[in-house]
């Protein structure tokens, strides 16, 4: 057998390891393993590319390749091994942003040893342009997770500007596939406005979008690893790239439909530019009941079905190894504990169910939002810890609000609730809630993971 037929065959391992890991991704019972099994594809993918390959090359290539892989594989496992589950959207951004610059330097090298193929030529100026959209655009999605850039900057008539960096953009890529020109100066000029149309892209739109915006930007990066996948007749990469491209508009749509809203009002409608701080008239809707840590200990202590919303501010605090505990103290006394997890809770889809996951949380008591919707009814005690913008009755009973027809947890039909927050301070949307003036709310003030603490020590004395 050949070296080429050996090199199909490690393709195919390859992409059938890759298929099965994202399969098994979609449950957080598999997911680590289907994780493991597609880097192990990916690493058969790597070597059979390096080695199974019909021209001669110099050694040295061979030590250069191996020392960036050690690098690389050494930064990437040093960061993964210290970030924390706070950072880890700004991260994933981060990640991904590196996919779309590497997509966009391929195109860049290759551009002058392919000049006599227009086919060549068209796939490495797309993957440039998207490429090179995603790095950009992914690193202004980081700047507003890690707070570098917490407001939206809005320039006048900012969609009219990015429209013609739009059309200039694809109008230079028209004419370098057509025209083929040996300079490679109109291929740094497209580099340049795709940049610039990555950056423009991303800065108007709102925090509140973050999830939205870092899947759509994810599927950039598998588009533009797969066009890369074409120019080298690389089926493995054009696989992985399809996949990651497909799976990042599945997600995309999903974000976009968990919260009412088209793609097109996200990227045009800067959701989360708006600073409202309650009803139509600005102002808020009632006062706010707080309680101690003992009062909720006996809410929660005599309740028979409790729900507990996770939010971002359980991330901050790192409370969810604590949460568990409260958990398992709650059952232990005869307390059904579910908890609630909206399709864009924390900043990146998918983040209250990692973090959960990393205290060891039940995987059958994270009930999504369309199944724990109808039980809040039935429920004695809703603690929300760290949530906002998902539990805010304004998305269904304020037009004016930005947040409004976007699908809440019901937590407002709940017998009792528990809010643990720091302050009054907004959420991710920047506008109140209406909840925290629920006859039936009490605010418990301070940091979650010592709040949550104290919860559990008047329990225990109970």
């Amino acid at each position: 057998m050949d070296t080429h037929a050996i090199l199909n065959i490690a393709y195919l391992i390859a992409a059938v390891t890759f298929m099965t890991g994202m399969k098994m991704l979609g449950s957080p019972k598999t997911a680590r393993r289907g994780n493991q099994i597609a880097a192990v594809g990916m690493t058969i993918a790597i070597l059979a590319t390096i080695f199974l390959h019909d021209k001669q090359i110099d050694p040295l290539i061979y030590i250069l390749i191996f020392a960036a892989i050690a690098v690389g594989t050494f930064i990437g496992w040093y960061i993964a091994v210290k970030v924390e589950m706070t950072k880890m959207p700004e991260l994933v951004s981060f990640f991904n942003g590196m996919g779309g610059a590497t997509a966009a330097l391929i195109g860049l090298l290759e551009y002058t040893h392919n000049t006599d193929s227009a086919y060549k030529i068209a796939m490495i100026v797309a993957g440039l342009l998207i490429g090179s959209v995603s790095f950009s655009g992914s690193m202004i999605a980081w700047a507003k997770l890690n707070g570098s850039m917490r407001k939206p900057i809005r320039l006048p008539n900012y969609n009219i500007f990015n429209l013609i960096i739009l059309i200039a953009a694809l109008a230079l890529a028209v004419f370098i596939v057509v025209q083929r020109p040996e300079s490679p100066i109109y291929l740094y000029a497209l580099f340049a406005l795709a940049l610039l149309y990555g950056v423009m892209f991303v800065i108007p739109i709102g925090g509140a979008d973050m999830p939205v915006v870092i899947s759509l930007l994810n599927s950039f990066t598998g588009l533009a690893a797969a066009f890369g996948g074409f120019l080298y007749d690389n089926m493995a990469m054009l696989t992985g790239g399809v996949l990651v491209g497909s799976a990042g508009t599945i997600l995309t749509i999903a974000m976009t439909k968990a919260m009412n809203r088209s793609l097109t009002n996200v990227i045009f409608g800067a959701f989360g530019d708006t600073d409202l701080t309650g009803g139509e008239d600005g102002g808020t809707k009632g006062t706010v009941k707080s309680v101690t840590p003992s009062d909720a200990g006996i809410l929660l202590n005599y309740a028979n079905n409790v729900i507990i919303v996770p939010g971002y501010g359980l991330a901050v605090a790192q409370a969810q190894h604590a949460i568990h505990e409260l958990e398992e103290l709650l059952e232990k006394k005869g307390v059904n504990v579910k908890y609630a997890i909206h399709p864009v809770a924390g900043r990146m889809p998918g983040h209250m169910n990692v973090l959960l996951a990393e205290a060891n949380v039940d995987y059958d008591k994270l009930v999504d939002m369309d199944d724990i919707n109808p039980q809040f009814k039935n429920t004695d005690v809703v603690l929300v810890v760290g949530a906002n913008d998902v539990v805010n009755p304004a998305a269904k009973k304020n037009p004016a609000s930005p947040i409004y027809g976007m699908p809440i947890l019901d937590v407002e039909d709940a017998k009792n609730i528990i809010v643990l927050k720091r302050s009054m301070k907004p959420g991710y949307a920047g506008i109140d809630n209406e909840l925290f003036y629920n006859p039936k709310t009490s605010m418990l003030f301070g940091d979650a993971k010592d709040s949550i603490t104290k919860i559990i020590n008047e329990i225990k004395n109970m």
